[in-house]
């Protein structure tokens, strides 16, 4: 009875949002796609959980705190 623990151990690594789909502007006012990376708590999601890289994540972290600060999405849950 030999288990491959190499497979069970390793998690598959997420693709940037951004990155695949070539988009290249990421505006404060598209709630939309800025809610996909907030958990229900309202907090920003790390980088491990919404599998963007580095470069997206500062830029989607700045347009959530601007859409914050313009009132168009909330700090904390209702």
């Amino acid at each position: 009875m030999s288990v491959n623990s190499n497979t069970n151990n390793k998690t598959e690594k997420k693709s940037c949002f951004y990155c695949v789909n070539n988009k290249m502007a990421i505006d404060y006012k598209d709630i939309a796609n800025l809610r996909r990376f907030v958990s229900s708590y309202m907090k920003i999601a790390p980088q491990r959980r919404s599998g963007l890289c580095a470069k997206h994540q500062r830029k989607v972290a700045n347009a959530i705190h601007r859409a914050r600060q313009a009132g168009l999405m909330p700090y904390i849950p209702k």
